[in-house]
């Protein structure tokens, strides 16, 4: 039976040409955000996604998993319109302009920042300025069901507009000049902006407390004050060369999935995005994996920034000490345990379900992630930064666990149901215990090193020996499979191997999983129907740096900058037969992996 429906005759949708069947493609999404949650704006102007107040909250907007029932913010001309988007320089603040045959008009779309920083509710702007002409606008806020767990209700107050979605509060603030309708679940309105003149529709928004409705001129002015945060932020660190619009931009999406009470790094802004068209690969990434904060550090470190390098690491280890049973792959962005995994009422992105939060995963054994926790604390030391006793004994203590555990078959970085012996996986024990070895002789951990030193040789040796396919000429995804894995390109940058071998695994790789300039993951994913994975895509680039091959990289790199969308962004995979995007977005690990090949070019 399918869930109740919102009130039609106050909460439908607007139609826009932009959509088919309510959704627009994931390419049209260019996300903001405050450094506690992340909203998505699409093409026609509308906001499909936004959780309140956390990134991993239950979305009270979520129109990209559910059209009917999910919830959304519009606004956009009344009459017919083409749109172009940017994000005003140095800044996560985005601005689009709409073109009609009456004139143009700006939208200036921000989660607005405080004086100190994050503010402590949710406040969203969306400004409106006349360009040309006359241009007849419309607007409307229609909260969801919280994937069919609440029903939202609106009121007119003495103070203001308010709408409720069980603990939320939401307040509703417009320009003086602007009528709204107030039905019984959301607010609209409509008005006809000339050249010259602004209007601002203001959201705010907090949980199980109480409600500030902002002035509309604060909300305003918190719009240039947030514009100047994000340009002082980003003045912190330089790019140059080539691609350096695209790795500032990289680089600024990733500091949107740093969760600022924690310092914890987020996968992506989203969940449930479909992997491929069929169904059935969907998956919340709304957590801290220990890999992509190893990944972050790196790239934090190589441009120089500080205070975020410092808040991952300090989150990264007084989470991993918390649970010191076991090393998990990964955690909420507040530390504690990942939440059971649940089926929600939603039909997902196009119908392409299931809908779910939570992640089954964090309960597997994935032995790389002994490789992302000590590169994680080695590159900090290298820095020039000093371990805690605490610290210390706890990462010798891992490091005789991964003398030992790399015997083991395990999940592998792509989080399989298959146990097997991945050569990706002990390649990331050797790693660890390399590193192991390193800190140790700088005094930073206590141990044995000696022992550490035997178990990465040893590992080494039985990787050659036994993961070297004559057959393929490449290293294969595991012994005696006759298949291909391209996490092994990571392992070009870890040192293991830059020469002959690593790459003819490159040329194998590309020749086998390879479609135009994208990879796909490992053998079977194109016939799984998956999209080819854009991290693995550009670590070819950092792998061909690697072994000396710079002319094809640069080529290569190239090419895949060009795949991101008007304003730069990259979800976890393409679909190389129209380029469209499939998984969740902002994709972390695809934006670190261009940040990583571009940084690798530039050495």
């Amino acid at each position: 039976m399918p869930a109740p429906e919102l009130d039609p005759t106050t909460s439908a949708p607007t139609e826009s040409p932009c959509r088919e069947d309510g959704f627009v493609p994931l390419r049209s999404y260019a996300p903001i955000g405050d450094g506690r949650t992340i909203a998505l704006v699409a093409e026609d102007g509308a906001i499909d996604w936004l959780p309140i107040p956390n990134l991993d909250s239950i979305p009270a907007f979520a129109a990209a998993l559910d059209s009917s029932n999910g919830g959304r913010l519009e606004l956009a001309p009344s009459i017919p319109f083409t749109s172009q988007r940017r994000y005003l320089p140095g800044t996560n603040v985005l601005e689009t302009t709409f073109s009609t045959d009456a004139g143009q008009v700006l939208v200036t779309d921000a989660l607005n920042l405080g004086l100190d920083g994050r503010l402590p509710w949710t406040e969203l702007v969306r400004r409106v300025d006349g360009v040309d002409g006359e241009v007849p606008m419309r607007w409307r806020i229609a909260p969801g069901t919280c994937f069919d767990t609440a029903s939202p209700w609106a009121r007119q107050t003495p103070h203001g507009i308010v709408l409720r979605l069980k603990d939320l509060n939401l307040g509703v603030v417009t320009s003086e000049d602007m009528d709204a309708e107030v039905t019984d679940q959301a607010v609209a309105g409509a008005f006809t902006i000339d050249a010259g003149q602004r209007r601002v529709i203001g959201l705010v928004a907090t949980d199980a407390e109480p409600l500030m409705l902002s002035p509309v001129d604060d909300i305003d002015r918190g719009l240039d004050r947030t514009v100047a945060h994000w340009s002082n932020w980003s003045s912190q660190f330089e790019c140059t060369g080539t691609w350096k619009e695209a790795l500032h931009r990289s680089v600024l999406f990733l500091k949107l999935l740093i969760f600022t009470p924690t310092g914890a790094v987020a996968a992506a802004a989203t969940t449930s995005l479909p992997e491929r068209r069929t169904g059935g690969k969907n998956w919340d990434y709304r957590y801290a994996w220990v890999r992509d904060t190893a990944y972050t550090l790196d790239a934090l470190r190589r441009l120089g920034i500080r205070e975020e390098t410092h808040a991952a690491i300090s989150w990264l280890l007084r989470t991993v000490r918390r649970h010191r049973a076991g090393t998990g792959v990964f955690y909420r962005l507040d530390g504690s345990p990942v939440d059971p995994v649940i089926e929600r009422e939603a039909p997902g992105w196009r119908g392409i379900g299931p809908v779910v939060t939570g992640n089954r995963a964090h309960n597997q054994l994935q032995l790389s992630i002994y490789a992302d926790l000590f590169s994680t604390v080695r590159l900090y030391v290298d820095a020039g930064h000093a371990l805690d006793t605490h610290t210390g004994h706890m990462l010798a203590d891992f490091a005789d666990q991964a003398c030992d555990a790399w015997r083991n078959r395990d999940a592998g970085m792509w989080e399989l149901e298959a146990l097997e012996h991945y050569t990706s996986s002990k390649l990331g024990c050797w790693h660890a215990l390399r590193c192991a070895v390193g800190l140790a002789e700088m005094g930073q951990i206590p141990g044995d090193p000696d022992r550490w030193a035997s178990e990465a040789e040893r590992i080494r040796n039985w990787v050659e020996r036994e993961c070297w396919s004559d057959e393929l000429t490449s290293y294969e995804w595991y012994p005696g499979s006759g298949k291909l894995d391209a996490s092994i390109l990571l392992h070009a940058g870890s040192g293991f191997d830059q020469g002959p071998r690593m790459s003819k695994t490159i040329d194998a790789l590309r020749h086998n999983l390879g479609s135009g300039p994208l990879l796909y993951r490992f053998t079977g994913a194109r016939e799984e129907q998956e999209g080819a994975f854009v991290a693995c895509s550009f670590w070819t680039v950092s792998a061909l740096h690697s072994v000396g091959r710079d002319e094809e990289a640069r080529e290569l790199m190239d090419e895949l900058v060009a795949l991101g969308n008007d304003v730069g962004v990259f979800a976890e995979m393409i679909d190389p037969g129209d380029n469209s995007f499939l998984g969740n977005l902002p994709q972390g690990l695809s934006h670190l992996a261009l940040i990583g090949a571009v940084l690798d070019l530039q050495s």
